[in-house]
């Protein structure tokens, strides 16, 4: 697989704090290079790694989850030429397993905003959800 750069965005309420949307993040991705900044009303958190080894959690929750054949259409639906742009439900996210958000409302809290670059996006897709 080409070298692929992921990236996420996620907003931190007033209601919430700021480790438990950091360990959403890491739920489904694993450590990656975080940092936040204040925003009007809470903040936001962006995080970001490189390399096929930061899509390799979330492959594998997919996997673990059974739902690799439901993922495939959500993540053509987001395809770009060289990206791949979903969501995630934060609070699911936080529990430790993928639900995927394909509207805003879906997830109260909002989501997790994700963005893949690639030289091949649907490369990246295989990976995630081959069997």
């Amino acid at each position: 697989m080409d070298i692929v750069t992921v990236h996420v965005e996620v907003e931190i309420n007033p209601t919430e704090t700021e480790q438990k949307v950091r360990q959403a993040v890491e739920n489904m991705f694993g450590p990656m290079n975080i940092q936040t900044k204040p925003l009007h009303k809470g903040s936001l958190l962006t995080a970001e790694a490189k390399g096929q080894e930061a899509l390799t959690k979330l492959r594998n929750l997919l996997q673990r989850e059974h739902i690799r054949a439901a993922a495939r259409p959500v993540l053509l639906h987001g395809l770009e030429t060289k990206s791949l742009n979903f969501s995630l439900n934060k609070q699911v996210a936080f529990a430790g397993h993928v639900s995927f958000s394909t509207e805003p409302t879906e997830s109260p809290l909002g989501p997790i905003k994700v963005e893949i670059k690639s030289e091949n996006p649907r490369q990246v897709i295989e990976y995630l959800t081959a069997y």
